[in-house]
């Protein structure tokens, strides 16, 4: 039984082995491999001769911070870590196929030849999988489950009137919007949780634990409590029973070139979401320097990583208002890392960070509690409150100035959550968050004047129903559309981006099917913007292919927008496809599938589902748009969660830029920097964050603060 799982999922076993190292006199001196004072490099060997295509690692704590890179042996199972700083560095080897070897001390300097050590089974080689692969063995209710009948039926609940739908909870719409869901922590259950007389009565209490234990529940119960126990705890129970899923594939061609280097910053009690290195209308800004995160709700300052020194810092955000409350609420029930401890106490929900031409860090965060001020308001003289006003808002502005170190607070009226600048001579700062309007705050006049009323509008959402192509009085988002008038909808944004073409505002909008949204301001954004809506392809016989539920989106420099869908696709949209009108009655969302293109992400699709697609279902999609990473220009990269690892996709094809450790790598946003445009790949590379919710969930559990991850892409595996 055992030999015939190892021989379906294509395991070698062999028998006997004796583990031996491998001097330099055992490999062919075309594999010698040159290092430099700052270098480690050398072969990676088994029984069987070189290893290709696994990770080298090397890492320290002698530095400020804890400090790591990593890369992939070329076919002869060479490698070479390059530019390491001078330190002592523990040095082993891990890939699929392999359990860990025993870690080795070198210095810089030093060609060391490594022994890989090859896993003794199936199971114990699948421990390195990354967590998708293990996601990918979640059962789904079948198709005819759907719609759910409630808890006195199949327990499904009637809300979830398809298997897709159901899947977007599990993913981009629930779970994995906020940590790993596969990694060992998840598919297993800790023993410090307790013991309880099923699978399920487990899963029930877990998905209760901590300060998001209330969010958790809730999902579940988006679902229908019972169906979605019953499915967790059947995987977990399978798992445990010894299911495995298939392997993955080792890294290939340019994947073989990537170096990843980590560092730790902030503290193991906080989360990272987003990080920002330079201005992304201009990679050049902030050359070696800063990188900036943001920890939502987890805490009130934000992380400063020095790569060059090799140093964390802090920065302090304070509120206008002492009594804004906090953005976490208590822990729910206790959690087998923390207890009964409230981790995260955040006032201000610092969300997303954005660099301006001149390195300022613009942030989203709470400076008050919800309730807006009168400027805003039925009754002010404001423009935007005249056309739309608003009541309340629950997250506003801030910018931090690096030169005077000073963090200056913006009230806005509207909510935010990302953040983009447009490219034109007043730095307009768009943001997504602000659910019916969209906002923008004119930096220029702001740091010119530091008046916050003056420097910032929004405005509600409305479709040219009537198609006369300016906006005029219009129905509300209850009521029927009337082709005589336009029609305000509340499909806000969350991602946003500037199309560099012609200066549009697009956005994702979330939900089922979800849709993409581009505004055109026009002359006066508060009165004379209008919006259009694309919805991803669903139900829509003119689609080839079918998806759902975008997350965060980016734009390339031809106006064509990339987003990820959970459906386990990235997904292109392109208005310049569009065939037919793009305003008027009929224009309210499924009226241009053929500007739609999906990419299946590369993952396993789960059991029980035969739609196209994969477990896969990222968060966010960013487009290298100056080719700071070494692919080229206009390169989306998702962020592949499931994955634990970015990926590009260059030519129709799958670039998978792993992070092998620690287990359990899941970020939620990055970006590109050039530091150095004349030196080559060491100039340039992608930076983000390790930004799960949950770091004690990663491999080296409770401790582990988030990270720091920067990525380059070399011209071969040895060059240094």
């Amino acid at each position: 039984m055992q030999s015939d799982r190892l021989s379906r999922m294509g395991f070698v076993v062999f028998v006997g082995l004796a583990l031996t190292t491998i001097s330099c006199a055992d490999v062919d001196a075309q594999q010698d491999v040159a290092v430099d004072a700052d270098d480690i490099g050398g072969v990676v060997a088994g029984p069987n001769g070189p290893e290709a295509g696994v990770w080298v690692i090397a890492e320290t704590t002698d530095l400020p911070t804890r400090f790591n890179r990593i890369v992939v042996t070329d076919d002869a199972g060479r490698y070479v870590l390059p530019d390491l700083p001078e330190a002592s560095y523990d040095v082993w080897v891990r890939g699929y196929g392999l359990v860990d070897s025993a870690k080795v001390r070198a210095m810089p300097g030093t060609s060391l030849d490594l022994t890989a050590v090859l896993a003794p089974n199936a199971e114990a080689a699948a421990q390195y999988y990354p967590a998708g692969y293990w996601l990918s063995l979640i059962e789904v209710p079948g198709r005819d489950q759907f719609p759910g009948t409630g808890p006195n039926g199949n327990g499904i609940s009637p809300n979830m009137e398809n298997q897709a739908q159901w899947i977007r909870t599990v993913k981009s719409g629930g779970c994995t919007a906020c940590h790993s869901l596969g990694n060992k922590a998840t598919r297993e259950v800790p023993a410090a949780l307790g013991e309880f007389d099923s699978m399920v009565a487990a899963w029930d209490r877990r998905i209760q634990s901590g300060q998001a234990g209330g969010s958790m529940s809730n999902g579940l119960d988006r679902m229908g409590r019972r169906a979605a126990l019953e499915m967790f705890a059947g995987w977990t129970d399978r798992i445990v029973a010894g299911e495995l899923p298939e392997a993955p594939p080792r890294p290939k061609g340019i994947e073989r070139n990537v170096v990843v280097t980590q560092w730790d910053w902030a503290d193991p009690k906080v989360y990272l979401h987003d990080e920002i290195a330079t201005d992304k209308r201009n990679p050049t800004v902030n050359a070696y320097g800063p990188i900036y995160g943001a920890l939502e709700a987890s805490a009130d300052y934000v992380p400063v990583l020095d790569p060059v020194r090799n140093e964390a810092r802090q920065v302090p955000v304070p509120v206008r208002d002492p009594n804004t409350p906090l953005a976490a609420g208590p822990p729910l029930a206790a959690s087998p890392y923390w207890g009964d401890e409230a981790i995260w106490n955040s006032q201000t929900n610092v969300h997303n960070p954005m660099l301006d031409q001149d390195g300022r860090v613009w942030l989203t965060s709470r400076v008050r509690g919800p309730d807006n001020p009168a400027m805003c308001r039925e009754g002010s003289n404001h423009p935007s409150a005249r056309a739309f006003p608003v009541d309340r808002s629950g997250r506003h502005l801030a910018v931090w100035d690096p030169t005077t170190e000073e963090m200056t607070l913006v009230g806005t009226c509207f909510s935010t959550h990302h953040l983009v600048f447009a490219e034109d001579e007043n730095n307009t700062l768009w943001t997504s968050g602000g659910g019916q309007t969209i906002g923008w705050l004119d930096t220029k006049t702001f740091l010119e004047t530091g008046d916050e009323e003056q420097s910032q509008g929004w405005t509600a959402l409305v479709l040219d129903t009537n198609g006369n192509g300016r906006r005029d009085s219009y129905t509300e988002p209850d009521e029927p559309i009337d082709p005589a008038q336009d029609h305000r909808v509340t499909s806000g944004f969350y991602g946003v981006a500037v199309n560099p073409v012609d200066g549009t505002i697009w956005g994702s909008s979330l939900g089922f099917p979800g849709s993409v949204l581009r505004l055109d301001p026009g002359d006066d954004p508060s009165t004379t913007a209008l919006v259009e809506v694309f919805e991803v392809p669903w139900g829509n016989p003119r689609a080839a292919v079918q998806g759902y539920s975008p997350r965060g989106m980016d734009i390339d420099r031809n106006g064509v927008v990339w987003t990820p869908l959970a459906s386990g696709h990235m997904a292109s949209f392109d208005r310049r496809k569009c065939t037919g009108p793009l305003n008027g009655p009929d224009a309210t969302g499924q009226h241009c599938p053929e500007g739609w293109e999906l990419f299946t992400e590369p993952l396993p699709q789960f059991k029980g589902v035969s739609d196209s697609g994969s477990a896969e279902g990222s968060y966010y999609t960013w487009v290298d748009q100056f080719d700071t990473f070494g692919l080229g220009e206009n390169i989306p990269i998702n962020t592949g969660n499931a994955s634990e690892a970015l990926l590009a996709l260059k030519d129709g094809e799958w670039v998978i830029i792993r992070v092998p450790y620690p287990l359990g790598f899941y970020t939620k946003w990055m970006d590109g920097r050039i530091d150095d445009p004349n030196a080559g790949w060491k100039g340039r590379g992608l930076w983000a964050t390790y930004g799960t919710r949950a770091p004690f969930h990663t491999e080296t559990g409770k401790g582990t603060p988030s990270k720091v991850v920067h990525f380059q892409l070399r011209p071969d595996p040895l060059a240094r």
